[in-house]
């Protein structure tokens, strides 16, 4: 290893602040595991509990009709396709139950940007969740959307979103973020927003007390430099407001899109990414795994390379899928990915609350009768 690559991990892993030139300089090293070690002694430092986590939830795609052009995206259809559909709310209220009886406490609600429904449409759909499952947070609506929202009310950011915070919306995902730097979203899609006006959606969600997760999606058009400057335009929104709960970062999925002559990313890029995210954003208390789109073993390797929760169950899940990428896990698979890599494994929400029932000692000795394995050391 480079002394100058030493020097910064040595400088993360101590809780300094990394700058550009020094996050730039990590991904374009290929000492994985100096990297990979570094961001592993951070998120033990940020997390020294024997815990790590994962949530149940479903993705729910309500609409899959789409001003915008990502080229991208497998999943959308132009509004007037005849592939086009609108779930209804009978449809709606089944995969809600569904994820209930399974043991979710949340939905991930998303769609494309539907050029004809208001937003009175929008605030029925969130008061009649909340009517018929009062317990359900509702992790709905992209900054995208919303922005989208603005245009077709012709109302002010904030007014849209106290009407669906009053309606009942949660939490706001980190949909289509892709790359946060202008110059690589117009590259790759039209009609969609762009960089301030994402951050904007979040930073007043915040302001008005609300939660969100962020994203990246990388391994297309973007330099390495605009994936560092992806993370500090997060970084300098989550210094200002406190609202982002974690980061999850994925790799491109190029099969039947416009950009399927881009060869994917691998695994090797994928950890090396998302250590630094866990190295680079030292504001943001929670990294996610993606074994969504790496699968079990790298979804499992990415807790020793700064994630400390294994993500969603994801009962459903349609635009990967789409995208021809397609990894199912079990809850008990999940779990084990987790003890795996010695931790034990807790359910949380989307605020990172714990919202199992757990007891320490019975848990210990249960896993001690039906493995062969050790009982997990504890810390003191």
């Amino acid at each position: 290893m480079s002394s100058t690559l030493q020097k910064i991990l040595d400088k993360a892993i101590a809780g300094e602040r990394i700058t550009p030139a020094e996050g730039l300089t990590i991904l374009e090293s290929h000492d994985l595991p100096a990297i990979g070690a570094a961001a592993n002694e951070v998120t033990k430092r940020l997390h020294p509990e024997p815990y790590r986590t994962y949530n149940i939830d479903r993705n729910i795609n309500y609409t899959n009709a789409c001003t915008a052009v990502c080229d991208f995206c497998a999943f959308y259809r132009p509004p007037n396709h005849p592939d086009v559909y609108v779930l209804p709310e009978e449809v709606l209220h089944q995969k809600i139950q569904e994820t209930v009886e399974l043991g979710g406490e949340q939905i991930l609600l998303q769609g494309g940007l539907h050029p004809k429904l208001p937003l009175e449409w929008y605030e029925e759909m969130l008061s009649g969740i909340k009517e018929k499952f009062p317990n359900i947070n509702v992790h709905g609506f992209s900054p995208p959307e919303i922005y989208h929202f603005t245009k077709i009310s012709k109302q002010p950011l904030k007014t849209v979103l106290e009407r669906l915070k009053a309606a009942g919306l949660g939490s706001l995902p980190g949909g289509g973020g892709e790359i946060l730097v202008d110059r690589v979203r117009q590259a790759i899609t039209r009609g969609k927003v762009l960089t301030d006006d994402w951050l904007e959606v979040n930073r007043v969600w915040h302001e008005l007390g609300g939660k969100s997760t962020a994203t990246m999606m990388y391994g297309h058009v973007e330099t390495l430099a605009e994936r560092v400057e992806h993370l500090e335009r997060l970084r300098q929104v989550q210094d200002e407001t406190g609202g982002f709960t974690a980061h999850i970062c994925w790799s491109f999925q190029p099969d039947n899109t416009e950009m399927d002559h881009i060869p994917p990313a691998g695994s090797f890029e994928y950890l090396k990414t998302q250590a630094l995210t866990r190295l680079y954003l030292d504001n943001f208390p929670n990294i996610q795994s993606s074994w969504v789109t790496q699968g079990e073993k790298i979804g499992q390797l990415a807790l020793l390379y700064g994630a400390n929760d294994m993500g969603s169950l994801m009962i459903e899940e349609n635009v990967v899928a789409e995208a021809g990428t397609v990894h199912h896990l079990s809850l008990e698979t999940i779990r084990g990915c987790i003890e795996g890599v010695g931790y034990i494994p807790r359910q949380r929400n989307v605020f990172y609350e714990y919202i199992d029932e757990f007891n320490e000692e019975e848990y210990l000795k249960r896993r001690q009768q039906q493995t062969s394995l050790p009982v997990l050391n504890m810390p003191v």
